[in-house]
């Protein structure tokens, strides 16, 4: 048996894609530049006119899952950064929202196979909201590093994964033997 776990070295071929939700920017300018801050300290370049960061504003957080998974299924990015914060208000619209961003991250994860981090602050206040982006600390750092991780993760995971296949053929029924490993992710991406 083997153990897997992602590292945060070997960073030069990893290439991420980061959403950033506009509303509440005075937070979520603050968590980008701790997530670009962990990158860059990795051996990441966060130039956007590199090749390894892309940046994509959206209007708020609510829309951050949907083009988090139109980045996810270009298969272009090891992993898709979510940036955003969503303040409870006097209304019932944080919880909606928070609601359906989580939903909608976790789901663009699933469907594409590609880690969509999580880095939406869901806060009571904007005090609370400073506290995380960077008063007390920076959340942006650590969805960076949860990145990374994942990226390197899933990198080892398809790699060891595909190799029984394509050094036992074997061990495929018979309709599979004589398809390569290769045709089957393309299927795979295909229908996903």
């Amino acid at each position: 048996m083997a153990v897997f776990e992602g590292t945060f070295t070997q960073t030069e071929p990893l290439r991420f894609a980061v959403v950033i939700g506009r509303f509440n920017d005075l937070v979520t300018g603050k968590l980008l530049e701790g997530c670009q801050d962990c990158l860059k300290r990795h051996g990441v370049d966060p130039n956007p006119q590199g090749n390894q960061v892309d940046y994509v504003w959206v209007p708020g957080s609510f829309e951050v899952p949907l083009v988090a998974r139109q980045l996810a299924l270009s298969h272009r990015y090891d992993a898709v950064i979510c940036l955003g914060a969503v303040i409870r208000g006097q209304t019932p619209h944080f919880d909606y929202v928070s609601a359906e961003v989580s939903k909608g991250i976790a789901a663009a994860s699933f469907q594409t196979g590609v880690p969509v981090i999580f880095g939406i602050l869901t806060v009571d206040t904007m005090q609370q909201a400073l506290e995380r982006a960077g008063i007390k600390g920076n959340h942006g750092w650590d969805y960076a590093l949860n990145a990374l991780e994942m990226a390197s993760l899933m990198r080892q995971l398809r790699s060891n994964l595909a190799e029984p296949y394509s050094r036992n053929s074997q061990a495929l029924p018979a309709s599979f033997q004589s398809a390569s490993i290769g045709n089957l992710t393309a299927e795979s991406e295909e229908l996903g």
